[in-house]
Parts: structure tokens; C-alpha cells; sequence
């Protein structure tokens, strides 16, 4: 058995178990500080040891564990969403006071359940996987003691979490019972279009819409996303939602490929509405958290346009999109602690007169939100061009254009919100102040979203192999 396969997954958790060794015994208030730059160095290394592993092709456990260049993508994706979170979390968890390590360390052990998402090769591992994930998102969530909403969302998460939990473990033991596995390869071998087999696939695919927050799924995210933590309400946008879509891709393309023709049919309408109704309702909302939540919808909504070419081509499309969109999370999500800091509340009317407090974060969230409008030359562009292309030359025209048409409408709220940072005057007048590591953050995103607009073909082509890694391609 080669347990060097797990060795990102071994050493993350590894380093939240130092957090919290460190976190007990470190004298000082003043000097914890530090974990979170242990941290964001650890996840680093384990960032650069991921870079040396593709081309890697093998399991372990027999079989229940898979390590190929697909999950090398997602597991990098993880990996930089979090180090970009704890550079610009770190001003929000010095208001934590003693309670500084266990933040770190709780995000550090739900990125190694996203982890193990991405490797998962049966459905107790992807179970295992998502529950370390959503358990401690649940403590998360309701991390800030303080605040009644933050206590309320993280009340409210915990129960519809676990309720998707338990529709997800339903439906794998209709999936053992028809088809006596549940390993991927083996479930594709015995896998019918039983009435058994189809209700069972059917409730792991609502678990996995609920992580992702599809519509009709999506009841829980404004809120959540209101009422939560920021960092973590980043972490819910970029992590969660792309761990889900990780074992969606596996599952749909490796154990459960004779149902092409049911959920084909079934990710196009959830597709369509997901898209249309989260960028209705973004329009009218004046909480910028709330906007977010509504528009990461809309967002999932483009991704899983991709899984309807059924071909590696439209897996590299939404694999393409998914890193993209990551980093224009983190320059929105940034940007948002910075005015929070500034102004204490999260409305869209704080961020009035950016551009004269602080060009560099002013210049970062416009870059970010027009990309996630697929405004060129911004990363967006690309992504959503992939994306409609490939299903576009599938047949499915309709969708192509009803994404486009979403895309557009979706920029008048973002350029709503670029409307008020650029033609506003400053609420308050008094010196805006930005962290180093915050500053550090936005500018990696900024840069990253350009230069993928711009030169797109490296990612493209890590993306193509990554799709082109999953056996049944």
C-alpha cells in the first residue's frame, strides 16, 4: 500500500494538530499572530509538494482512494483558495482573541475533507470526505460568539446540512442495494436504469446540488453567507461549492455513465434556473454578502453547463472556470473585509468612495466582478466562452444563449456596486487602513485574473490534462 498518495492530505492535518498544540502553549495574545503565518507557510509547501505529483496515476486502499491529475487540480484549487483566505483573514481573527488557533485549524481540517473529496473513488469516502468538510463549516459559520446572526446562521446551516446528509447517505444505500458496491468502477459495471438505481442516484445528485447551492437547493446560502464569518463565507464560495462539483464530475462520468440520458436532460433545467433565478435576485439586493451568495449561485449555475458535452472537453471547461473563478473570489472577498473593517457593516453604500481610500482595492474588485460578468479581457471571458462552446457544439444552442444573456444582465449589479466605489463620496472620512497580507491577497488575485484573461492557454492545457486523467476519458 503507497501511503505517500495521502501525503497533502496526512500533512494538512497534521498542521492543524500544531496550530492547536501551539495555540495552547504560546504565552502571549500578541504573539499568535504567528499561526496564522505557519499556516498559510505550511499550506504553501503542501501547495509546491502537489506541483511535483502530476503525471501520478494510482489508488490505494483498494481502490477507495485515487490520485490522478484531476484531483491534483481541485486539490491545488483548495489549496490556494485557503492560503489566499488566511492573508486576508488575518486582521478578522486577531478580533478573536483566544479562540485564534481553532480558526485556523478548523479551516485547515475542512480543506482536508475537500481534499479527500477530490480523491475519493466510492461513495463512504466521498461521505467521509463531505462531513468532515460540513462539520466543521457548521462550527465555522457560527464562529463570530458576538453576533446573533453569525449564531443564528451557523444554528440553520447545521440543520439543512445535515438533512442533505442524510438525503446523500440514502441514496448511496439504494445505490449498494442495486448494484452490491460502492466503488465508482464497480457501481458503472452492475449500474441499470432501475427505478432503485435511478431514485437512488438521484438523491446522492440533491446532496451534492445542496453543497453547491443549485436551485432548488440553494435555500440555505443568503443567509449563510450574511450571517457567517467573511473568511469563511469565502471559503463557502470557493471550497464547498467546488468540492461538491469535484465528486459530481467523477461520479457522473465514472460510476454512473449509463444514466447519461436521465441526467442529462435533469442538469440542463436545474442549469437554466439555477442561472436565471440567481441573477434576478442578486439584482435587488443591497447587502453585498447577500449579493455574493446570490451571484456564487448563478455562478454553479455556469459550472455544471459544462458536464452536459459528456467529453473531456467540457470537463476542462468547468475545471477552467472553477480555478478562475477562484481567484476573483478572493479579490471580492478581500475587498469586503477591508470596507468591513473600515465601516463595520457590509452594505453596498460602504463601499463609496473606494477609489479615493484605496485605488488598489477599488481597481482589484472591479477587476473581479467584471470578470465574474465575463467582461474581456478579464479571466471570466475565457471561462464562459469554454464553458457555452461546449455545449453549444452538443446541441444544446438554447443554453449557450441563455447563459450569455444571464452574463449580461448579471453586469448590471456588478457594475452597480463599481458605480458606487468610483462616483461616490466617502462615508467616513478617516484614514483606510489595509494590511499587508490583505494587500498581498488582492494583488494575486488582480494579477491572476489578468493574466488569465489575457494568456489563457497554460491553465487550459493543466485543465485538459486533468480531464483527460479521468479513466473513463
Amino acid at each position: 500500500m503507497n501511503i505517500t498518495l495521502l501525503t497533502s492530505e496526512i500533512a494538512i492535518i497534521c498542521l492543524s494538530l500544531l496550530i492547536i498544540i501551539l495555540d495552547l502553549l504560546l504565552p502571549r495574545f500578541e504573539t499568535r499572530r504567528s499561526l496564522g503565518y505557519l499556516a498559510a507557510a505550511g499550506v504553501a509547501g503542501v501547495f509546491a509538494y502537489t506541483c511535483t505529483q502530476y503525471g501520478v496515476s494510482a489508488t490505494v486502499y483498494q481502490g477507495l482512494f485515487t490520485l490522478d491529475s484531476f484531483a491534483l487540480f481541485f486539490k491545488q484549487i483548495f489549496l490556494l483558495a485557503i492560503l489566499l483566505t488566511l492573508l486576508f483573514s488575518f486582521d478578522y481573527v486577531e478580533g478573536l482573541a483566544k479562540y485564534q488557533g481553532e480558526f485556523y485549524a478548523l479551516l485547515l481540517l475542512a480543506v482536508a475533507g475537500m481534499m479527500i473529496m477530490a480523491s475519493a473513488n466510492d461513495l463512504l469516502t466521498v461521505f467521509i470526505g463531505t462531513e468532515l468538510m460540513t462539520v466543521t463549516f457548521y462550527i465555522l459559520v457560527g464562529y463570530q460568539f458576538n453576533s446573533s446572526k453569525s449564531s443564528e446562521a451557523g444554528m440553520k446551516y447545521m440543520i439543512l446540512g445535515s438533512v442533505s446528509s442524510a438525503v446523500l447517505l440514502y441514496g448511496v444505500s439504494w445505490v449498494y442495494g442495486c448494484t452490491g458496491s460502492i466503488v465508482f468502477e464497480q457501481i458503472a459495471k452492475h449500474a441499470n436504469t432501475s427505478l432503485g438505481m435511478l431514485f437512488g442516484f438521484g438523491l446522492i445528485v440533491a446532496g451534492l446540488f445542496f453543497k453547491m447551492a443549485l436551485i432548488p437547493f440553494h435555500m440555505w446560502a443568503p443567509e449563510i453567507y450574511e450571517g457567517a464569518p467573511t473568511p469563511i463565507t469565502a471559503m463557502l464560495s470557493m471550497g464547498s461549492k467546488v468540492a461538491g462539483l469535484a465528486v459530481l464530475l467523477r461520479m457522473v462520468f465514472i460510476a454512473f455513465v449509463p444514466m447519461q440520458a436521465y441526467w442529462g436532460g435533469i442538469v440542463s433545467i436545474i442549469a437554466a434556473i439555477t442561472m436565471i433565478g440567481g441573477t434576478v435576485i442578486a439584482m435587488w439586493q443591497t447587502n453585498i454578502k447577500r449579493m455574493m451568495a446570490y451571484s456564487s449561485i448563478t455562478q454553479a449555475g455556469y459550472m455544471i453547463v459544462g458536464l452536459l458535452s459528456a467529453d473531456a472537453s467540457g470537463i476542462k471547461s468547468v475545471l477552467f472556470y472553477a480555478m478562475l473563478y477562484m481567484f476573483a473570489n478572493v479579490g471580492v472577498f478581500a475587498t469586503i473585509i477591508a470596507v468591513k473593517k473600515h465601516h463595520g457593516s457590509n452594505e453596498i453604500k460602504d463601499f463609496s468612495g473606494l477609489a479615493q481610500q484605496s485605488p488598489l482595492l477599488a481597481v482589484v474588485m472591479t477587476v473581479s466582478l467584471l470578470s465574474m460578468a465575463g467582461i474581456p479581457p478579464m479571466a471570466g471571458f475565457a471561462g464562459k466562452l469554454y464553458v457555452f462552446s461546449t455545449v453549444i457544439e452538443k446541441g444544446y444552442l438554447w443554453l449557450g444563449l441563455l447563459g450569455f444573456v444571464m452574463s449580461m444582465i448579471s453586469v448590471y449589479y456588478y457594475l452597480n456596486v463599481t458605480k458606487v466605489i468610483y462616483m461616490n463620496e466617502p462615508c467616513v472620512q478617516k484614514e483606510f487602513i489595509v494590511s499587508q497580507p490583505l494587500r498581498i491577497a488582492a494583488l494575486i488575485s488582480l494579477l491572476a485574473t489578468l493574466w488569465i484573461g489575457i494568456y489563457p492557454g497554460p491553465l487550459a492545457e493543466l485543465a485538459n490534462t486533468a480531464a483527460r486523467s479521468l479513466s473513463i476519458l
